[in-house]
């Protein structure tokens, strides 16, 4: 015993493993406030370790923003001072802290470098968490099959690894990729065992992330009588855990979940409460979203005139946040509305067309603020072949930086 005694006891991990098992066992704020503890380590604070742990304490306490910051230093400290067998484990939690902030195509590059350093190290079940937020960045900005093929990746190797996380990331990717191709019946069929209260119940730390993604599947479905109390009941426990979190979008995405259930007389207060939130929040994803669901809300009132605006509005901000099918739903949707909209330039009139299709995936890439490192990695390339064909790319174009070419390909 005199032995054991002598054992140093890291109080990180301490507050880490009690807090993580109170929000496991409803002891919500217990956890939450040792948890909070971890945010900053007491030990060495360039421990990969500590900062990992950091990080997914930060995500349960919904503060994305210190989840980033905690990934980011992570994945350097792991890159300067080892152990390789960290970076795939770096990558992942780095890359789905930047998909709840919405950074889609960081997301997308460190999950893919991940997935290529998991493969490498021999870790399955990291690449199933990596195929995982793949899939749930390809639900944003496509394509469809992308997303299919991560999501079955992610779901058999949570399959046969219990993995209960990645599979619920998976199912929601699946669901948002039916929502953005306008097939919301099969969204609502994915996520109902997930985010109900029967046996399949999705991982604790997801499945209340996927609740307004079932509402707005459900109501877009035509399930609202059906399911009426099932959907109360999700948004009421979506309500309470947006009341204990500090991630910036819960309250608007809670105002529109109200939004879709209400009546009549009460829906255009309660999207104007969402919107307000978003203002705050930021998030241009997240905002069109909800103003695609409202613009379509008041054309089907056939309050066209109105519906016109915030149908707009998505649309710019799904083309801005390179999220092509939901750009396609909202551009149907206002076309319906009487407005005409311009069809996406084909190949003669593309900015692009004189280039060759390597140089054109390399522009869109750097268009959409990905580093010259990001994109080899996206595209399988070394950063000096990247940077030739950049290069190429501003004299074929008569630009002369990273701005310009933003500028040129901006909607």
């Amino acid at each position: 015993m005199s032995r054991l005694a002598r054992i140093p006891v890291n109080p990180d991990l301490e507050h880490y493993r009690a807090g993580m098992c109170a929000v496991l066992e409803g002891r919500t704020a217990k956890g939450h406030a040792l948890l909070r503890r971890c945010l900053d380590p007491a030990g060495d604070p360039a421990a990969p370790a500590a900062l990992l742990r950091a990080g997914v304490a930060a995500l349960v306490l919904g503060d994305v923003a210190a989840a980033c910051r905690a990934g980011a230093r992570a994945l350097a400290a792991v890159r300067t001072r080892g152990p390789d067998a960290l970076l795939p484990q770096a990558l992942e939690h780095l890359a789905y802290a930047e998909l709840r902030a919405g950074r889609h195509a960081g997301a997308r590059a460190h999950a893919l470098e991940g997935l290529h350093a998991a493969r490498r190290t021999g870790q399955p079940n990291s690449s199933a968490h990596l195929h995982a937020v793949l899939a749930l960045a390809a639900s944003v900005e496509g394509p469809a099959e992308a997303c299919a093929a991560h999501a079955e990746a992610a779901l058999a190797g949570a399959g046969s690894h219990g993995l209960a996380q990645a599979g619920t990331l998976a199912t929601w990717a699946r669901a948002r990729a039916d929502l953005a191709s306008g097939r919301p019946g099969e969204a609502a069929a994915r996520l109902a065992p997930l985010v109900g209260t029967g046996p399949g119940r999705g991982h604790f730390a997801v499945r209340t992330l996927a609740v307004p993604c079932w509402v707005e599947a459900a109501v877009l479905a035509g399930r609202l009588p059906e399911d009426a109390r099932e959907l109360h009941a999700a948004v009421d426990e979506f309500a309470s855990w947006t009341a204990r979190t500090a991630d910036p979008g819960a309250p608007a995405q809670l105002a529109r979940c109200r939004a879709l259930l209400a009546p009549a007389d009460a829906a255009d207060a309660r999207y104007a409460e969402a919107l307000d939130h978003h203002g705050r929040a930021g998030g241009d994803f997240e905002r069109a979203r909800t103003q695609l669901l409202y613009g379509q809300w008041l054309r089907r009132r056939r309050r066209t005139r109105e519906a016109r605006g915030p149908l707009r509005d998505a649309l710019v901000a799904f083309q801005r946040c390179s999220a092509r099918a939901w750009a396609e739903r909202a551009a149907g949707e206002l076309r319906a509305a009487g407005e005409p909209v311009a069809e996406r330039r084909g190949a003669a009139d593309e900015p692009l067309a004189a280039l060759t299709p390597q140089q054109q995936r390399i522009a869109r890439c750097v268009a959409e603020g990905a580093t010259n490192r990001e994109v080899a990695l996206r595209l399988s390339l070394s950063p000096r072949t990247v940077d030739h064909h950049l290069r190429n790319v501003f004299a074929a174009l008569g630009i002369r930086s990273r701005t310009e070419l933003a500028r040129l390909l901006s909607p």
